[in-house]
């Protein structure tokens, strides 16, 4: 065959995703990198949750989206099945059955030389077949097999990603409407405090203690708060209705999806697969490696189309006027051949077309590259955001303990005459503002393992039909 054969690319050199002047100390109490093959297909069963690995189990199933990509895939493995049958004789059979004029005048003959007969009018019966075999002499056929089974792997690893990235939304959805839970609880807590604040309030002005303004004061900050609210049900339902559409159902008919990050484990160990096990893991890599070999094989059917090609061939065939006589060798035929076609002059189109599959291969191995590049970087951010993301919660751990003993002091100092109503307030709004940073650092952790999950994991291969071996 004609045509560069495709080498796949070299494992990289990297051992490492961050330099050592970026790595830092382990974070205690953050999960811990565990570098070795990466994470198993299942990976979001580490958080723990049994609803969890149910929805997205459904979404494997019934999501629409890859309904249309494992249908892609098996039209890129019809294709190959269809590639594979060109490489042998094609075989095809033929009848006819003909009922026609003869125009005696057609062949000098005048129909008035035969009176009474006019021009004859017959039946003719015709059976046959003809096989018919491409030799491929530089292997034009054979790449183009080549070339469609590397399209279809690249269609395998695409939808394998589908799947993967599927299945990530589906967790990340969950974390988000248990993120929003939790602000939604904060909130309401909030307004139970704001509530009480107006009544103790009122309750001094009652009794004299207290002025309309401090009244005012408390009331405003109760209605100010009561403003959120609204805004957090809708982002909920909004992120309801996402997880719907993930799980191929209308949004009406989602089932209960009220969770709280309270249902769901932190890994204490997240495998990460290390820089050379990655790019033979990860679906988009495997992709892009897929596309490079398709490309080099494209090349090979350009350079073949420069050369000459060989067809052999032989048909067999009877034709009679009267059906019995189709079993009679007086009428049967046959013919044998041979039959070259050779390029000699296309106006340069032949040579420009196979510059041009060298320079989209060489495309396609930059794309790869690239490809590589950038998950290497994905990786290398998510795992400084595994010790950031500890150390942002630890920080508003300790402003959340802060403020709650600030405000609870405020109040106090205000029940007991010391502080005015402001005091409260601005400890109110310095709690609120610590309680919520609190709950928006420890669901970005658990939604930053799960973005690592997703990058370094090899994908969902269940129930995807390989094609390795399709149409061989």
């Amino acid at each position: 065959m004609v045509g560069p054969n495709f080498r796949a690319p070299k494992s990289p050199s990297a051992t490492a995703y961050v330099g050592s002047a970026e790595a830092a100390a382990p974070m205690q109490g953050a999960p811990r990198p565990d570098l070795g093959d990466g994470p198993g297909p299942r990976w979001w069963m580490s958080f723990g949750s049994p609803a969890l690995n149910a929805l997205v189990d459904q979404a494997i199933a019934h999501n629409q989206s890859l309904a249309g990509s494992n249908a892609t895939l098996a039209r890129a493995q019809a294709q190959v099945a269809a590639a594979a049958g060109r490489l042998y004789p094609q075989v095809d059979g033929n009848a006819r059955v003909e009922r026609e004029e003869i125009n005696l005048e057609a062949f000098g003959f005048d129909p008035a030389s035969f009176p009474g007969l006019g021009n004859p009018t017959l039946s003719l019966y015709t059976v046959g077949g003809g096989i018919s075999y491409d030799a491929d002499l530089f292997g034009a056929s054979r790449r183009r097999l080549e070339q469609a089974r590397a399209q279809a792997d690249a269609q395998r690893r695409q939808t394998e990603a589908a799947h993967l990235v599927i299945a990530g939304r589906v967790v990340n959805a969950a974390l988000t409407i248990a993120a929003i839970q939790a602000r939604i609880a904060t909130y309401e807590a909030l307004l139970a405090d704001d509530q009480r604040l107006v009544d103790l309030t009122e309750e001094r002005r009652r009794a004299g203690e207290g002025t309309l303004v401090e009244v005012l004061n408390t009331r405003s900050q109760l209605a100010d708060d009561r403003g959120d609210l609204p805004q957090l049900v809708q982002q909920r339902d909004a992120a309801r209705h996402m997880l719907a559409i993930l799980l191929g159902e209308a949004p009406a008919d989602l089932g209960p999806a009220d969770f709280a990050l309270s249902h769901f484990t932190l890994p204490r160990d997240v495998p990460v697969a290390i820089p050379s096990v990655l790019v033979r893991k990860r679906p988009d890599i495997l992709q892009a490696e897929a596309d490079l070999h398709a490309a080099t094989a494209a090349i090979g059917v350009a350079t073949a189309a420069l050369y000459p090609d060989v067809t052999l061939g032989g048909t067999l065939g009877t034709a009679a006027p009267a059906a019995a006589g189709l079993f009679s060798n007086s009428f049967r035929s046959f013919d044998l051949f041979a039959g070259l076609t050779a390029p000699i002059f296309h106006g340069g189109t032949l040579k420009a077309q196979q510059r041009a599959a060298v320079d989209a291969a060489r495309s396609s191995a930059a794309a790869y590259r690239q490809t590589v590049l950038e998950s290497f970087q994905q990786v290398a951010d998510l795992l400084d955001a595994l010790q950031n993301d500890q150390r942002s919660v630890s920080n508003q751990q300790d402003a959340a303990q802060t403020a709650t003993r600030n405000r609870d002091l405020s109040r106090l100092s205000f029940e007991a005459g010391n502080a005015g109503i402001l005091n409260v307030l601005d400890a109110e709004r310095l709690y609120q503002r610590a309680q919520i940073a609190l709950v928006d650092a420890t669901a970005r952790q658990y939604v930053d393992v799960a973005r690592l999950f997703v990058a370094t994991a090899g994908g969902w291969t269940g129930g995807l039909r390989q094609v390795a071996d399709a149409g061989r």
